[in-house]
């Protein structure tokens, strides 16, 4: 297995990335590597890796979904009682992280986050699949559970319950990340990979090419 490891790579063939083929707002150029990956069918490319720290300084990371690109911002959901959101409440510093692997692009960005008005929140709940809202209410989200059995009949209950209009939990809503570093990474032959990061100083976007 750890000969199989050792051997186990790909190698990276893509266009140049220049620094002049570059946007000059980060979340501008996000954007259009985003609607590439779209173009290309890659699966979900709005799935991401989200990092947070919890009280003790020990990083958390796992894959949330991006609902909506902003001109500085990435927005997404869930709930605000799970082990992420009460990281963010703790400390708003995060970071996140696409990687659309056929593509061989990676998008790496820093940034803070905060929770979205009530009336947003309300607005993306009732967009959700009715399926997906139950469940939003039922599951007592990253807390110890009894069986899969408990949960699928505690959302057999509250379907019956709410009808087909189920209202927004409290406890569930929309965050708002806002970047502060954007690094876009294109895989390239013999690990020469191109890598540019966008940092902001004085309310200007200042742009970095970064050893591979």
């Amino acid at each position: 297995m750890k000969q199989n490891l050792h051997n186990m790579r790909e190698e990276y063939r893509s266009e140049i990335l220049r620094k002049e083929d570059l946007a000059a707002q980060p979340m501008q150029q996000f954007q259009q590597w985003f609607q590439f990956a779209i173009d290309r069918n890659v699966p979900e490319p709005n799935a991401f890796v989200l990092a947070t720290v919890d009280s003790n300084l020990q990083p958390h990371a796992r894959v949330v979904l991006v609902k909506e690109i902003r001109k500085t911002s990435l927005v997404f959901y869930t709930n605000y009682d799970s082990k992420k959101g009460r990281h963010m409440a703790e400390n708003n510093a995060v970071a996140a992280c696409f990687f659309w692997q056929p593509l061989h692009q990676q998008v790496r960005m820093t940034g803070r986050v905060h929770q979205l008005d009530s009336k947003e929140s309300d607005s993306y709940f009732q967009s959700r699949p009715l399926e997906s809202r139950i469940g939003a209410i039922v599951s007592p989200q990253s807390k110890e559970i009894k069986s899969r059995e408990w949960l699928e009949e505690k959302w057999q209950q509250k379907k019956k319950e709410v009808g087909e209009k189920p209202g927004r939990p409290n406890n569930w809503g929309g965050y708002e990340l806002k970047v502060t570093t954007v690094e876009f990474w294109q895989g390239q032959p013999g690990r020469l990979h191109d890598r540019f990061l966008y940092e902001q100083k004085y309310r200007e976007w200042v742009v970095k090419r970064l050893a591979p």
